[in-house]
């Protein structure tokens, strides 16, 4: 579950936005509740209609200038990128316009056991071919070390990055960066790949024209998988890149669709996210980077479509390694569940694949609720990933960790780290130690709605308008909105993995989708009131335009969320041994009537324990009061707890069990009689 937040947009506001920039109301009011008050404002976001002079971003006049010098001195050069969508795209754009200008180039991305960026033994190799001149595409930034190695080999560098300057920069003819300490270019967020798209215009003289119209597909696709900013020159970009991709002839992209299912769809920002990028991304996990980089360079239909297969199948492969790995995850969490309780989860396991624990990491994280750290022993070695959410910062966390940690680096919401040998209880000691010092209120995951919507707003030409704010992604997220009324009824789709819930909103009929969610796991019922945070867009079906919700989240409005947090941070609390206030301890004693409530309520198949808390709340049953029942009951033996879906199952009790017996009611009773 996440808290509910839901904004209430200024009504002038939103009616001035809607006349001024012409858009919808319901458009105007998403703006609104983001904070924007004047068409100034949504113009410099929104309507950026071109990319600013790729000679305001420092050194480009100098990269220019040298690979230019390069291409009609007939030296050897080499294109250095990254194993990510990103760095592969950002090679293949600066590859092909080489090629396509007689250059005599290769390129050469680094395998994932490499390492990123980089390295001494790639940088021997590209010199034992008579390379002359090296140029970095989406890395080099911190690569000092290395710089000074190629100068030593007797070859030239040119830097070329979007990632954050350390104290110094690398030696170099140039350095290409928008986030060098000394450039004054006016946007900053461009990906590795707008980067190179940038330089490719500059060695054309500074136009853009042909630059886009070659590259700014992959540029796009490159743009949404880095999960940049989609303001400013990116949302150029990216929108310009989408109708490339729409209308595209280029072979390894068509051939990539066609096996994602996306040929004959429209493409958004949505697809390139989770249908194109994967599979791009798939090559630098399991394979190598370099198939996805020939795919894209391909110009044959048949051979493409050889490429797009093994991309897919890389794909497949890696969607089976991380429900693998993130299913040992849940396995070890039952085995211990207390290790549920700490402020931050962390687990370390043998062998699990470096390529995808960042993103079991991410899903744990999305399912839990907490920051999450997963480490993986590997020929000795311990390496790591973590996600995060709100004001946790994980690369401060690693920071106060660090006399535990080999190396580590990041942001506030991702971050990478090697632990040293038989430090891993060092290292969880110290992020519990960090986040009860810095955070001891942990942050909770939140949806933000932009609007309460009014059955007056359902319109098909105000939804229709919601495509103004379009392309979605990062920094311009996809629009939420409350929504209450009455369910008619709720049918299963899809064998039951999914429920399409009709429903009635202000005196109109609706449906609204909840994906990945049973009937019988919808906290409301027929006839009975609900609350709900959908997105929005219109369904075309045989002609006919409907209105489709697809839901967030939805619960009965009987449910106050700040109470339910509460109660269970202060159930968390005293589960980590954390002193509460002294009357909390009476509230959160169960009797033996509440367990054999509980207990009763749970059906063979099992329950979601929020499903059953749900159906259960009253006056007498909080929900700290809740959970301290079902973990006496798992204590004796008489439930589990499943940890994947927090599903609750009943076992077969062989015995007389007396409650009063858990050690959680021990230890609970002996807090009430101090």
């Amino acid at each position: 579950m996440k808290i509910w937040n839901v904004n209430k947009p200024d009504r002038k506001n939103t009616n001035r936005l809607s006349f001024s920039c012409g858009i919808t109301p319901l458009a105007a009011a998403v703006l609104v509740s983001r904070g924007f008050t004047s068409p100034e404002a949504v113009s410099d976001k929104y309507n950026t209609d071109m990319l600013s002079d790729p000679f305001l971003i420092r050194d480009m006049q100098q990269a220019a200038d040298t690979i230019n010098s390069a291409i009609d001195e007939g030296q050897r050069i080499c294109v250095y990128g990254d194993y990510d969508c990103d760095g592969i795209m950002a090679t293949v754009i600066l590859f092909s316009y080489l090629s396509e200008c007689g250059a005599d180039v290769l390129f050469y991305i680094p395998e994932r056991s490499e390492g990123y960026g980089l390295n001494t033994a790639a940088i021997d190799k590209i010199a034992a071919v008579g390379t002359n001149l090296i140029i970095t595409v989406d890395n080099g930034i911190s690569a000092l070390t290395e710089a000074e190695y190629v100068y030593s080999k007797g070859m030239k560098i040119v830097i070329t990055d979007h990632h954050q300057q350390g104290d110094s920069l690398p030696r170099a003819e140039a350095v290409v960066d928008p986030h060098r300490h000394d450039c004054t270019s006016p946007f900053k967020h461009m990906c590795g790949a707008g980067i190179a798209l940038k330089l490719v215009a500059a060695l054309d003289g500074g136009d853009y024209t042909m630059a886009l119209e070659q590259f700014g597909d992959l540029a796009a696709i490159a743009t949404v998988a880095d999960i940049v900013s989609l303001s400013g020159e990116n949302r150029f970009l990216v929108s310009y890149g989408l109708e490339l991709i729409n209308n595209s002839d280029r072979a390894g992209l068509i051939s990539l669709m066609e096996i994602a299912g996306l040929s004959e769809k429209k493409i958004d920002s949505r697809s390139v996210a989770f249908g194109i990028a994967p599979r791009i991304n798939a090559a630098g996990r399991f394979g190598s980077p370099k198939s996805a980089a020939d795919l894209m360079l391909c110009e044959d239909y048949d051979d493409a479509s050889v490429l797009a297969a093994h991309l897919d199948d890389l794909n497949n492969q890696r969607k089976v390694a991380e429900n693998t790995i993130t299913d040992d995850i849940y396995s070890k969490l039952d085995e211990n569940p207390s290790l549920l309780r700490n402020r931050v989860i962390f687990i370390s396991g043998k062998k699990w694949h470096h390529g995808v624990i960042g993103i079991a990491a991410a899903r744990i994280m999305e399912h839990l609720g907490k920051p999450v750290f997963i480490a993986s022993e590997s020929n000795g070695e311990i390496r790591g990933s973590a996600r995060s959410f709100g004001d946790f910062s994980v690369f401060a966390a690693l920071t106060y960790a660090s006399e535990a940690l080999e190396k580590f680096g990041g942001h506030t919401a991702a971050g990478g780290f090697t632990i040293k040998s038989g430090m891993e209880d060092k290292f969880q000691a110290l992020l519990e130690e960090y986040a009860l010092r810095f955070h001891k209120t942990m942050p909770v995951p939140t949806i933000t709605a932009d609007i309460a919507l009014t059955s007056d707003l359902l319109t098909m030409e105000n939804v229709s308008g919601l495509s103004a704010l379009e392309p979605f992604g990062s920094d311009n997220e996809k629009p939420l909105f409350y929504v209450e009324g009455i369910i008619r009824n709720i049918n299963g789709l899809s064998g039951g993995q999914h429920s399409l819930i009709k429903c009635e909103i202000g005196g109109k009929n609706f449906e609204i989708l909840k994906f990945g969610t049973s009937p019988h796991e919808i906290p409301v019922r027929s006839g009975e009131l609900f609350m709900a945070v959908v997105s929005l867009s219109i369904n075309e079906f045989r002609g006919q335009k409907s209105i489709s919700m697809i839901a967030e989240d939805i619960l009965p409005p009987s449910l106050d969320q700040k109470k339910y947090f509460a109660a269970y941070s202060a159930f968390e609390a005293f589960m980590r041994s954390e002193e509460l206030p002294a009357g909390y301890y009476p509230v959160m004693l169960p009797n033996r009537n509440t367990a054999l409530r509980i207990y009763s309520g749970i059906p063979e198949s099992g329950i979601n324990s929020d499903e059953l808390y749900i159906k259960l709340m009253d006056e007498k049953l909080n929900y700290c009061r809740f959970c301290t029942a079902v973990e006496a009951m798992r204590e004796l033996g008489i439930i589990a707890v499943s940890s994947k879906d927090s599903r609750l199952f009943r076992l077969p009790v062989t015995k007389k069990n007396d409650l009063a017996s858990a050690p959680i009611l021990l230890r609970l009773s002996s807090m009430i009689r101090k």
